[in-house]
C-alpha cells in the first residue's frame, strides 16, 4: 500500500480543480496547469472543492508504484498554482557574477566567454546581488530542471568551494597538499 497515496490533497481557497475526461484542470492565482491521470487504473473524486482523494482501481504491482507518483503530482500542480516554487543559487568565487540581460542570463564564471542562458517562458529569474540568483516558476519539475542546468556550468570544487550552488548546500571540502 502507498502511504503517500493514501492521503487527501488539501485544495486552497484561491484554486479550482476541475476534471474533464482524464485531464485535471488546476487554475490558480498564479497560473493554470494540466494533469492526465490514468482513470483506467484511478478513481479521482473531487470532495466539495475543498480536498481531492486519489485511489486504484484495482491493487497490483503497477497500481502500487503509480499511487503515490500521481498523488505527488497532483499535489505539486496544486502548491504551484497557488504559492509557486523557488529555488535560490549562490555564486561563490572571486569575479563570479550574473546579470539579466532582456530574456538572458548572462553569467561570468571565471571563463574566457560570458554564459549566456535562454530564460525558458514559464520561468522568472531575479538577480537580487551579483551573486544571488532567484529562480521562480509554477512547476516544480522545470524549476528544478532550470537551476540545475545553471549550476552545471560550474559546479562547487571540493578545494576552495568556488562554484554555483544551492542556497543551504553543504560542500564536502578536501584538505590540499601538504608537505
Amino acid at each position: 500500500m502507498s502511504k503517500i497515496g493514501k492521503i487527501n490533497i488539501s485544495i486552497p481557497d484561491k484554486v479550482k480543480v476541475i476534471l474533464s475526461g482524464s485531464d485535471v484542470n488546476i487554475e490558480g492565482p498564479l497560473g493554470k496547469q494540466s494533469i492526465k491521470i490514468n482513470l483506467d487504473m484511478f478513481d479521482l473524486k473531487v470532495n466539495d472543492g475543498k480536498d481531492i482523494s486519489i485511489k486504484p482501481k484495482k491493487i497490483d504491482e503497477t497500481t502500487k508504484r503509480l499511487w503515490g507518483m500521481n498523488r505527488s503530482l497532483l499535489n505539486n500542480a496544486i502548491i504551484g498554482s497557488s504559492i509557486g516554487f523557488e529555488k535560490v543559487l549562490e555564486l561563490s568565487g572571486v569575479g563570479y557574477r550574473a546579470a539579466l540581460k532582456g530574456n538572458q542570463l548572462n553569467l561570468q564564471l571565471g571563463y574566457s566567454h560570458d554564459i549566456n542562458f535562454d530564460i525558458p517562458n514559464e520561468i522568472k529569474i531575479s538577480v537580487e546581488k551579483q551573486t544571488i540568483i532567484k529562480i521562480t516558476g509554477i512547476n516544480k519539475q522545470k524549476v528544478g530542471m532550470v537551476a540545475s542546468e545553471i549550476k552545471s556550468f560550474r559546479l562547487p570544487e571540493p578545494y576552495k568551494g568556488k562554484g554555483i550552488r544551492e542556497k543551504g548546500q553543504y560542500v564536502l571540502k578536501k584538505e590540499g597538499k601538504k608537505k
